[in-house]
């Protein structure tokens, strides 16, 4: 079972950076030109809101109901978002479908995370945890690959479809695992679970089937619009709207929101439904919806915040700062609610632990430091050595995203003899000692081979300090909250990503601003000759150095923090073996 959970989570984590090279592509497809690329924002806001947003309800829905059917719902969602994408004809709707997909992407992290403590003790759940992280970076290094090769052959859809199909078929084979295992691998701790039970499945619903199919086939049609049928004097009819120019007020999108209407009463009344909405609607209710959606726009509107800035000139816009008054108004919100809530979305005392909150502190800082990585480098390589190439670009960082998960496999086999603040301390001691190298970085220094150690260092440093936060969070809490403590240590990574390279960006700007006010104008300089001209280049390519060098100088001080936060927080976490514990120590 665990085994299958890894390879979605990989595989969910690899379609993060495909969208990486396919977004021009993306943008084409709905209707926008490639210098339009702050109207193709939301695509990745949106596939973020849906990852981060929604984690903390799915973490504890895994709680209530079980890993099970909550990994098999993601992946539904997942292959439906990427369905809707693979379809979208304007920017709402793929941003929908983005959406979708982050949703049922991101709610596989924490789902299983849990399993990991759900299957393993303790003292024994480090090396999974290091296994199932190392799986997920190495996920977001065939992304890009496999983008690249899937758009050597066909267009930017196909990438979708294909996520739809193995989507699918990781649903169905979670599905067989579980029921072969009979439920062994899905305990489900919490008071709503299924225990198990609910996996041994039923024959599926045959009008609940036909409804659905129904369902696809005709949203299919509405999204498609093959152009014979359009074309045709009486099929072409079902795509005239009755009002206005929207699809859905054609008869093709009636008859399509009357299929899924049908489908959602169906299940909600069937006594064995394709869908238990009725379970899932109880699910929801015992997990603390409203909480959850006071969470979701408190991060929501941190994540809007930063994301739509211009870091050129602020580390949040103008709209950011209602953003980030909207969050503080939900945050208010939902610290009234818990405190009010007979069965709150954070249960009382859930994360009172010192390593259970200083995980969400630690998280937090390593998130801020990891973005200067994955954004940073492949933007010095296009500054030196690969200013008309982003593949090659990108290759640069691939040295890094290598070492990743080597580390987190590493670390997960030091957390079981050495404790878990030791073992993130001296990641992220490894990592900030990686940027500090990095950012003596010049303009010639991609041209030897000295830099992979820079990388290679920094990318084993932050593998190192993934599993032991992990461990030392799900050691510290019960075992009722293991999907929500998991899922609270993603959504402080992710928020400190996006804070990180906001505020990382912005002083790295200021840096280039304060050098290039110190080079004379290219007026001044070029009215000397083509030689002065280039000389000129090679002034601004400098600035924009001394910019990333400040950056990474940046992410080695959050890392430097993060390791010092991990060594005061995890003093009591348990997460070492037994025999590793009492060990007396040497020369006693």
């Amino acid at each position: 079972m665990l085994t299958v959970a890894a390879v979605a989570v990989a595989f969910a984590a690899a379609d993060t950076y495909v969208v990486v090279l396919a977004l021009v592509d993306m943008m084409r497809g709905v209707g926008l030109s490639p210098d339009q690329l702050q109207r193709a924002a939301p695509i990745i806001s949106g596939f973020l809101l849906g990852y981060v947003a929604m984690l903390p309800l799915i973490g504890r829905i895994a709680d209530l109901r079980g890993r099970v059917p909550v990994l098999v719902a993601c992946l539904v969602l997942f292959a439906l978002g990427s369905l809707v994408t693979a379809l979208a004809y304007d920017l709402p709707s793929m941003v929908a479908g983005r959406f979708l997909q982050g949703v049922g992407g991101g709610g596989l992290v924490p789902a299983t995370l849990a399993l990991v403590a759900d299957l393993y003790p303790k003292d024994r759940r480090a090396v999974p945890l290091g296994l199932v992280s190392a799986v997920q970076e190495i996920g977001s290094v065939l992304g890009p690959l496999l983008g690249a090769a899937v758009l050597a052959v066909a267009d930017w859809r196909a990438i979708f479809l294909l996520n739809l199909a193995v989507g699918l078929v990781l649903a169905a084979a979670v599905r067989v695992v579980a029921t072969r295992t009979g439920g062994l691998a899905d305990p489900g701790p919490g008071p709503g679970s299924s225990g198990g039970r609910d996996v041994r499945r039923r024959l599926p619903d045959p009008l609940g089937v036909v409804l659905a199919l129904a369902v696809l086939a005709l949203g299919a049609l509405v999204f498609l619009r093959p152009t014979q049928v359009l074309r045709d004097v009486t099929w072409g009819q079902v795509f005239i709207p009755y009002a206005g120019d929207g699809r859905w007020l054609t008869p093709a999108g009636v008859a399509a929101t009357v299929a899924l209407l049908l489908l959602v009463v169906r299940c909600a009344t069937a006594r064995h439904p394709l869908v238990d909405l009725r379970a899932w609607t109880r699910s929801l209710r015992e997990a603390d919806v409203v909480g959850a959606l006071f969470l979701a726009a408190a991060l929501g509107g941190v994540i809007l915040a930063f994301a739509t800035a211009d870091p050129k000139i602020q580390v949040f816009s103008d709209q950011g700062l209602w953003y980030l008054l909207g969050a503080g108004v939900a945050t208010l919100a939902l610290v009234v609610h818990l405190r009010r809530s007979p069965a709150p979305l954070v249960p009382r005392g859930a994360l009172r632990r010192t390593p259970a909150w200083g995980a969400v502190l630690v998280s937090f800082f390593v998130g801020a430091a990891l973005i200067a990585a994955l954004i940073d480098v492949p933007l010095f390589a296009r500054t030196t050595a690969y200013p008309d190439s982003q593949l090659m670009a990108a290759l640069v960082l691939l040295r890094f995203l290598v070492a990743l998960p080597v580390g987190a496999v590493l670390g997960g086999y030091l957390t079981r003899s050495v404790p878990a603040g030791v073992v993130t301390a001296g990641g992220m001691a490894l990592a900030a000692i990686g940027f500090v190298l990095m950012s003596r970085w010049d303009l010639d220094t991609l041209e030897g081979w000295s830099y992979t150690i820079a990388l290679v260092v920094a990318g084993l440093g932050f593998g190192l300090a993934l599993a032991p936060v992990n461990a030392a969070v799900l050691a510290a809490t019960d075992d009722a909250v293991h999907g929500l403590a998991s899922a609270m240590v993603v959504v402080a990574r992710m928020v400190g990503m996006l804070v990180g390279i906001s505020a990382l960006t912005t002083i790295g700007l200021r840096r280039y601003y304060a050098e290039e006010e110190s080079i004379p104008s290219i007026v001044e300089v070029c009215g000397e000759g083509v030689g002065r001209c280039r000389e000129f280049s090679d002034l601004l390519r400098l600035a924009g150095i001394a910019q990333e060098q400040t950056v990474f100088l940046g992410a080695a001080v959050c890392a430097a923090i993060a390791g010092v936060l991990a060594l005061v927080v995890f003093r009591t976490a348990d997460t070492r073996s037994v025999d590793a514990a009492t060990m007396p120590p040497r020369g006693a």
